[in-house]
């Protein structure tokens, strides 16, 4: 009897990590691993089949196609596909590049199989899997940002009612005259 097993595509320049992962993985019974050591080869493989797993776990730093730029060519062809950045990179900058790159989830490397595969399933859940460090990451700047933009734009009613008129596309005489100022 054969079963639907979900096909997950692994790439990973780190020959030790691929070669244990794609076996962990072939040898649960819901998953059907393929591997591939750079971002390169997987999105010939996928060019070439006209086809893409549903599941992609990606490393970050890799030769010749970057995990960033490989995640953003496979969501241009193939949005549906989930992509979790399984990496050592806890650097800001990369995180929320893998992210708004269309990664949908993003583990450590350090994480226990048991995380990974728990990941997994999060993900086709309809989760966004994140260890805990990346996700306080992610909370923390949320929370920059909100003070950014209560201390940048306190803008009184007139301030705003002047901003939409710009945004409309009114010239600045235009606008002098309407509100009754000096250009």
């Amino acid at each position: 009897m054969k079963t639907n097993k979900i096909k997950i595509a692994l790439v990973e320049d780190h020959a030790e990590f691929r070669e244990s992962m794609s076996f962990l993985l072939n040898s649960s019974q819901a998953y059907e691993c393929i591997a591939f050591g750079d971002g390169s080869y997987f999105l010939d493989y996928i060019n070439k089949q006209n086809t893409c797993p549903s599941v992609v776990i990606m490393d970050i730093n890799m030769p010749h196609v970057n995990g960033i730029e490989c995640t953003k060519a496979i969501k241009e062809k193939y949005p549906e596909t989930l992509i979790m950045m399984c990496t050592v990179i806890e650097d800001d900058e990369k995180i929320f590049n893998a992210l708004k790159s269309g990664a949908s989830g993003y583990i450590l490397k350090r994480a226990a199989i048991e995380e990974i595969f728990a990941s997994l399933d999060d993900l086709l859940s309809g989760g966004s899997p994140m260890s805990n460090i990346i996700a306080r990451k992610v909370v923390q700047s949320f929370n920059k940002n909100a003070k950014l933009v209560k201390a940048e734009f306190n803008l009184s009613k007139r301030e705003n009612e002047l901003l939409d008129m710009l945004a409309q596309g009114k010239r600045i005489k235009e606008i002098a005259d309407d509100l009754c100022i000096a250009v």
